[in-house]
């Protein structure tokens, strides 16, 4: 055969190879990703889907993803719960149930960088050069390109968000962040700069028409701020970002680690209720702050108040503003502002500092504790179980109940229990309440001793003491009722007409239902042991 015969036989394999594979791509073509609006151009699913040599992709399309709302309506339908009526529901969530906003939410446990979505985020340091697990994924998967790119951007301040190609990543920009490091002294600035990570990422795919956003966890191990706390922030951050900007964004994914995923599930449906059955179970469990309009931290100290005439009442007519009383001028909140702090401290030593000024350094101070208490590990004093919510009493208020046995004071550091106390009531005590303290069957070791209480409730915010209606005081001895009437005379005069003795639980569950609280099982044994067993075969609590 001819050498010319072969060589057109080979070149004619050669063609009908090279039409096959157009065909194929034509095909393909059909399974286009997310519209692209930055670029206006769609991006083939093919290409993300197989790498050139024909292996599957590592790389996850958000589209493949199941939703927030997925997950949830497979459970319900396991479990056949019977959803809850909007006419059933007397109090509302300030993150209300929205069906068209947790179409946008996925949860997702795995890698941001493999993200097939328009954008993923960064978290890294200021120069932009950290090496935390995201950062090195995505240095991995973008290629050497990406730092070259990031030379170019001069480093990045914490809170800000920078924008760079994806290169060889499957989605298509990189937004990058510096999370703060975190010190609980200063909270409130990390606070307010991990928002404004959140936020500016936000801004930016807004700003950038972008579709998806796929997020890592901000803020890095390595940056020590408390899972529980930043993912509180992030996720009132985003939700209120859709609800203001929802059309903008199509997709926002949580992409978190084996680690983080079982907070992000505690702590979603609070944010983003699928039910309303789900927003009522969720809205006890809301921390006390939950932001502004935009999620961001409020810091009342940072609030001043400007109106059009500040030395005259907004409802004065003009006439009257002229003849208005000199002494008002002054007392506008823009004209109260803080003096000297150190001035203030030695006033207050003399005894010449006026009421509204002691009031607003006890609140200052107040929130220092809060603040530390939210910062704590406290999980060895919660394990105690001697400080818990139980039902409501006749009057509708919230039981609070304290086990005296269950609190070994020699044992534990009573200033972790100061800070638990305060954890636990500050949402608490914003609604009228009762304490029910068992001093049954204590012993000098459980013994709390007056400095401690002088302590607690020099403190504690105005709240806690307007809104504490009644202390029952369950099981006292003489000891302890002599005790309770020179402390509650000499020391603390304002909670002396609040306690109650009672040395019964029948007498207590003419306030309290028996169903309302749950007892511990050595008081039932106690007080039908003292009492007779009227009340003994009512069940004891199973955690307790």
């Amino acid at each position: 055969m001819p050498w010319w015969h072969l060589f057109l036989r080979q070149q004619m394999k050669v063609t009908s190879c090279c039409f096959a594979w157009i065909q194929h791509l034509e095909d393909s073509s059909k399974n286009w990703s997310v519209c692209d609006k930055l670029a206006g151009k769609k991006r083939s699913c093919f290409f993300h889907s197989m790498d050139p040599l024909g292996a599957p992709s590592q790389f996850v399309d958000v589209d493949s993803l199941p939703g927030w709302t997925d997950v949830y309506e497979a459970k319900q339908l396991n479990s056949h719960q019977n959803p809850v009526e909007r006419a059933q529901v007397d109090v509302r969530s300030p993150f209300p149930y929205r069906k068209d906003i947790n179409a946008k939410i996925i949860l997702w446990k795995g890698d941001v960088a493999l993200l097939n979505c328009t954008a993923i985020v960064n978290t890294s340091n200021e120069s932009l050069t950290d090496k935390n697990p995201v950062s090195e994924s995505v240095f991995m998967h973008a290629g050497p390109d990406l730092r070259d790119e990031l030379q170019k951007l001069k480093g990045c301040r914490t809170g800000e968000a920078k924008l760079t190609k994806g290169f060889n990543l499957a989605a298509r920009f990189i937004i990058h962040t510096v999370g703060p490091k975190y010190k609980s002294r200063y909270r409130t600035a990390a606070e307010s700069s991990l928002y404004s990570c959140y936020r500016n990422v936000l801004q930016l795919a807004k700003e950038q028409a972008m579709c998806s956003v796929g997020f890592c966890v901000i803020n890095s191990l390595k940056r020590c701020y408390p899972l529980e706390d930043a993912t509180h922030i992030a996720l009132r951050t985003v939700r209120r970002f859709l609800e203001i900007h929802g059309e903008t964004l199509e997709k926002v994914v949580f992409a978190v680690s084996e680690l983080e995923e079982a907070t992000y599930q505690k702590l979603m449906p609070l944010y983003f209720p699928r039910s309303l059955e789900e927003e009522i179970q969720s809205l006890p469990c809301l921390p006390a702050d939950i932001g502004n309009a935009e999620g961001e931290p409020v810091v009342p100290e940072r609030q001043i108040r400007i109106t059009e005439k500040p030395g005259v009442p907004d409802d004065a007519s003009d006439e009257e503003g002229l003849e208005a009383d000199l002494s008002f001028i002054g007392s506008h909140a823009f004209a109260r502002m803080e003096g000297d702090v150190d001035k203030q401290r030695r006033l207050i030593l003399q005894g010449q500092l006026s009421e509204a000024a002691l009031q607003k350094q006890h609140q200052r101070n107040y929130n220092r504790w809060l603040c530390q208490a939210r910062a704590e590990d406290l999980s060895d004093i919660a394990s105690l179980k001697a400080l818990y919510q139980t039902g409501v009493d006749n009057c509708g208020h919230t039981v609070m109940v304290v086990v005296g046995r269950n609190i070994p004071v020699t044992l534990i550091d009573m200033e972790k229990a100061l800070l638990y106390f305060i954890h636990v009531m500050d949402h608490i005590a914003v609604k009228e309440y009762v304490l029910v303290y068992f001093h049954t069957l204590t012993n000098d070791y459980n013994q709390l001793d007056s400095n401690f209480l002088k302590k607690l409730y020099d403190v504690v915010d105005i709240k806690y003491k307007r809104n504490l209606k009644a202390l029952y005081f369950v099981h006292p001895t003489f000891r302890s009722k002599v005790s309770a009437w020179f402390f509650t005379t000499f020391t603390i005069s304002g909670l002396k007409d609040k306690i109650r003795y009672v040395e019964s639980l029948q007498q207590l569950f003419t306030a309290i239902p028996p169903e309302q609280i749950d007892l511990p099982p050595f008081v039932l044994e106690y007080d039908a042991r003292e009492n007779g067993p009227y009340y003994s075969s009512y069940p004891p609590s199973p955690d307790l």
